[in-house]
């Protein structure tokens, strides 16, 4: 089983130390009296002047704009950040978490920064929570788009969720989206 992002980040701050010289606090404050004040500069001086790969670099400056926080520290955290603003949504997503559950409860779910995995051994689905709806996405190869399902506008997963359904209402919770769900998950893991 892959990493969680919040295992890759935990790794990361308790190698640091040994792999850089210095540990988070050391390169917050190294951070800080540099005076670069943009992610992406933070990440391209970390970079070049300092040797971190990339992965690392953006671990360190996320790190930092979270008031030297972990960014993945908990998956309620991170749950909870993509309801800041759409808090009318969690009873739906709650709903649709609940019912997929019901539908196949070796699911899991797992909270990404910006989307909500859905998987079993690999994800076939993931969800974004937008304002007023939520934007179920689907591995489903090149089936044809129609008035149901259209093509993926979700942040966050890999290309190969390719699909999308509009969730706004209990109602769109139905047998046919269980269809598609079915249809991805066999497609993705046999």
């Amino acid at each position: 089983m892959a990493k969680t992002s919040q295992e890759i980040e935990k790794e990361f701050i308790v190698g640091l130390k040994s792999t850089t010289g210095k540990d988070l606090k050391g390169w917050l404050t190294t951070i800080k009296e540099n005076g670069i004040e943009k992610r992406n500069d933070i990440i391209k001086w970390l970079k070049e002047k300092n040797n971190f790969g990339h992965m690392s670099a953006s671990l360190l400056a996320g790190i930092y704009f979270n008031n030297g926080n972990p960014v993945y520290g908990s998956e309620q955290n991170l749950l909870d950040n993509q309801f800041e603003k759409y808090q009318e949504m969690r009873p739906l997503f709650e709903l649709l978490q609940k019912r997929i559950s019901e539908w196949d409860n070796s699911v899991e779910f797992i909270t990404k920064k910006t989307y909500v995995s859905i998987t079993k051994k690999r994800e076939f689905a993931a969800i974004n929570i937008k304002k007023g709806e939520l934007r179920l996405g689907l591995d489903l190869g090149d089936k044809p788009f129609d008035q149901l399902v259209e093509k993926s506008k979700l942040t966050g997963p890999m290309p190969r969720i390719s699909h999308m359904v509009v969730i706004k209402a209990p109602s769109d919770i139905d047998k046919n989206l269980f269809k598609l769900l079915d249809t991805a998950n066999k497609r993705v893991n046999p």
